[in-house]
């Protein structure tokens, strides 16, 4: 048997895995107190006592050429992480999304003795669907967020748990529209679009020109309109603000909030918002949104090559069919956007209908997440339940 202290290892690549994976240290924290927790992770994750061995950001590179361009830093950090991660002999690794990086890692993990889990399954539903016969050599268990991933886990002989998704938690079932305004201090009658270009800077470079020429364009359509901009960094606020001088924007009715994208979404009328985790965020606010997204054309070209499904956004992914607009690449220009907005902010039959629509998904990923995440590895460590103090 085993001595000596108990070692989890831990890679989270960017914001949202951050806050799962800081989420799940302390849920494991309540059965496991005396673990340790090493890796790669952010100030979340941090804050739970994780020993982060590199920083976060450089694994947040999203887009087939954009990662061409990091490859080399990215497997030379890997092959380092190995080795530190070997050293110190954790019983138990996580990776916590982050595919192309972690699967990597926990493959050569896994060949070493480690037991492993996949926290966040890879999008193998939409795009690159080959890549489950890869998972299975790489991980012992996959923890999913949404209900129909651990089937097709299961029909591939891959254990595979389904957790809920940790947004469903932490958001209220109930509206929180008229308190978001009342604490922003947003008179109830101004029509307030919150704008969500991406937390990445490259996603600021691509979106952000879009979104200011749309803005404007609306002003033009919408009485007493407020745009609310939530940006998580110095430098995305530079980019955007770089946009607005671009745009002779100066004038346009817009708060850029440091952060706070749940307070712009909870206090908006309709969203437009970059495809990512953003938009279940938006939809667990009942909020009718427009989907858009772009990247590099190489990357683009590639991604829908590799497409199943003819939707990217979560919410019409989890109904099974469009439930929003999405216009992605060539079909994202202003006028487009703009358009699609008006008629989202106006059209209340279809308001009430996603309305009741992103209920029942609340109701469905709504399911105490960290401690089902918990639960379900702590079998990989040999314990059931929480240990006495």
């Amino acid at each position: 048997m085993r001595q000596g202290p108990l070692i989890i290892g831990i890679v989270a690549g960017e914001a949202s895995g951050d806050l799962l994976g800081a989420h799940l240290i302390a849920a494991l924290r309540a059965h496991l107190p005396d673990a340790g927790f090493v890796g790669i992770g952010g100030p979340r994750m941090q804050t739970q006592g994780l020993t982060s061995l590199f920083p976060m950001e450089r694994l947040a590179v999203r887009g087939y050429a954009e990662v061409l361009r990091h490859y080399a830093g990215l497997v030379w950090m890997r092959h380092k992480l190995k080795l530190a991660l070997l050293k110190v002999r954790p019983q138990l690794f996580i990776g916590v999304d982050a595919p192309d990086f972690n699967l990597g890692l926990e493959a050569g993990l896994k060949r070493a003795g480690v037991r492993v889990v996949h926290y966040v399954s890879p999008s193998i539903w939409a795009w690159r669907g080959g890549r489950i016969g890869a998972i299975a050599h790489c991980v012992d268990l996959v923890l999913t967020l949404f209900p129909f991933e651990s089937e097709i886990y299961r029909k591939a002989g891959i254990a595979a748990s389904y957790v809920g998704h940790p947004l469903a938690d932490l958001i209220p079932q109930e509206d929180q529209t008229a308190a978001t305004r009342e604490r922003l201090k947003i008179e109830p009658e101004r029509k307030v679009f919150a704008l969500l270009p991406g937390s990445r800077q490259s996603e600021l470079r691509y979106m952000a020109d879009t979104f200011i020429a749309t803005a404007k364009l609306l002003v033009q359509k919408v009485e007493r309109p407020l745009f609310l901009v939530p940006l998580v960094s110095r430098e995305t606020r530079e980019i955007f603000e770089a946009a607005i001088y671009r745009g002779g924007a100066g004038e346009l009715p817009l708060t850029i909030l440091f952060g706070h994208a749940r307070d712009a979404l909870a206090a908006a009328d309709v969203a437009l918002v970059a495809s990512g985790t953003a938009t279940l965020e938006a939809a667990l606010l009942k909020k009718p949104m427009v989907i858009t997204y772009k990247m590099a054309g190489a990357s683009w070209l590639l991604m829908r090559r590799m497409a199943y499904k003819p939707y990217v956004g979560l919410p019409n992914i989890l109904a099974g069919e469009f439930v929003v607009p999405e216009l992605l690449q060539h079909d994202a220009t202003a006028e487009n956007l703009a358009q699609a907005l008006f008629n989202a902010l106006n059209d209340g039959v279809v308001r009430a209908r996603l309305s009741q629509r992103f209920a029942a998904i609340h109701r469905e990923l709504k399911r105490n997440t960290a401690e089902q995440a918990a639960r379900a590895v702590l079998p990989l460590l040999g314990r059931t339940s929480a240990q006495p103090a």
